[in-house]
């Protein structure tokens, strides 16, 4: 099965469809810092896979829970 590659604007608003985060100025920040979502490059373009995007904002996701509490009692 082909892999679906988007390009870093069309990455922010599948991320923003699903999560209601993140930008495109955001995704390049990340790509120069480090800490983003994995990405390939096509000539200038950087790519990135809708399978690699969905992992890396679940991984940015906290257990679900009933209060704010229940997460400082987790650090």
């Amino acid at each position: 099965m082909d892999k679906t590659l988007l390009r870093r604007s069309e990455a922010a608003a599948f991320l923003q469809e699903r999560y209601g985060a993140y930008t495109t100025a955001t995704l390049a920040r990340l790509a120069v810092q480090g800490g983003g979502p994995p990405f390939v490059k096509f000539g200038r373009f950087p790519l990135y896979d809708t399978a690699d995007l969905e992992t890396w904002a679940k991984a940015r996701m906290t257990k679900l829970v009933h209060s704010t509490s229940e997460l400082a009692c987790a650090e």
